[in-house]
């Protein structure tokens, strides 16, 4: 009886669970997109002090509710010793955010490289796939086509998932 009783509470009252990795190079604006993220839709959420973020090492776990899903954020870390593990999760995710620091054109090539790494994966493959353009209230940074530009030979690798390139400036949570 409680079986049938626990089938069917989790039948009426569970949500669908949702895993949506964030990636991108350390300092790229990552945890500060979640934080941000999490602040607009959660509403009991009132967020950490945004200039206390720091490099992340490993992971930070963000839960975000919406109607009948549950969008579980997992934000990896960028550092070079750390995209070596970020392969451990793509069996997992339902979707990637990718970040680029738009105003970071030394590193532009390095965040590419990562980004080809990670959508060669066979495990990510019809993944859908959202890049953030982000740092865009920055004067003088990439804009969205420059980057579209640059990441251009990457396309095919895209394959027929779907993708999306938008500007944002996580600080603030606009677009």
């Amino acid at each position: 009886m409680y079986t049938l009783l626990s089938g069917l509470y989790k039948y009426m009252f569970q949500k669908e669970e949702f895993c949506v990795l964030i990636l991108g190079l350390d300092n790229a604006g990552k945890t500060t997109f979640l934080e941000q993220t999490k602040t607009k839709f959660s509403k009991n959420y009132k967020g950490m002090n945004l200039s206390k973020i720091t490099t992340t090492v490993g992971l930070n776990i963000g839960t975000i509710d919406v109607g009948k899903a549950r969008l579980m954020f997992w934000d990896l870390g960028g550092q070079d010793e750390l995209q070596s593990l970020w392969d451990k999760y793509y069996a997992e995710s339902h979707g990637v955010i990718y970040v680029i620091d738009s105003t970071d054109e030394e590193r532009l090539s390095e965040s590419k490289e990562a980004f080809e790494k990670m959508i060669s994966s066979e495990m990510l493959d019809g993944v859908p796939l959202l890049v953030l353009a982000n740092k865009q209230d920055v004067p003088d940074c990439l804009s969205v086509p420059d980057i579209k530009t640059a990441f251009s030979d990457s396309a095919p690798k895209i394959g027929k998932r779907d993708c999306l390139v938008q500007p944002c400036t996580a600080l603030t949570g606009n677009r």
